[in-house]
């Protein structure tokens, strides 16, 4: 590629060795390229099956898609001369970092543990996959309807996941850092 269209094309670049970089760190952790059921599905409903997390996208995918909407607005409050490209090429690495954290050992025993996620196994490399693009679309989202439509979207998502999954990302983080046995029962009591 020339210098001059790899100058323009930088941040696509960049995002794909992120990628790419996320997918071989992952493979390594051990985690399956996809569900080990042999068939590979785009959506999986039911956020408590065996399937959860083993095809591209989930309801989780939806806490991911949050991840983007808030990197968005983070990372403009915290660079704000940043270009939209280079900020990113930021939320990319931060969101391809957890992935890799979340399906390390130490977090994987760690929702088994605390949450509700009792047979929780890490998620396959295609899911992983999905949430980077659900993140990626959540940060695209946030550029374009400005914070107090990012901040609705935002509430809608966690009203609709708790209604439907009993979960939601600030659930989520609640129960991985600070698991209260009140809302966990709640949440298997659900299923």
């Amino acid at each position: 590629m020339a210098p001059a269209r790899m100058k323009r094309h930088w941040a696509a670049l960049a995002v794909a060795a992120i990628t790419a970089v996320m997918v071989l760190v992952v493979r390594l952790e051990g985690r399956v390229w996809f569900c080990e059921c042999r068939t590979l599905l785009f959506w999986i409903a039911d956020a408590y099956s065996e399937h959860t997390s083993q095809h591209l996208l989930d309801p989780y995918s939806l806490t991911h898609l949050q991840h983007g909407l808030i990197f968005y607005w983070f990372l403009a409050w915290l660079a704000p001369r940043a270009s939209w490209q280079t900020r990113l090429v930021a939320a990319t690495a931060i969101e391809a970092s957890w992935e890799i954290v979340e399906n390390s050992a130490f977090v994987i025993n760690r929702y088994r543990e605390a949450t509700a996620a009792l047979g929780y196994t890490g998620d396959s490399v295609i899911n992983s996959l999905g949430d980077l693009l659900s993140c990626v679309i959540g940060f695209a989202i946030a550029g374009k309807i400005g914070w107090r439509w990012t901040l609705a979207l935002f509430v809608g998502i966690e009203v609709v996941l708790v209604l439907w999954i009993r979960d939601s990302l600030l659930l989520n983080v609640l129960m991985l850092f600070y698991p209260v046995e009140a809302i966990k029962n709640w949440q298997t009591n659900g299923n």
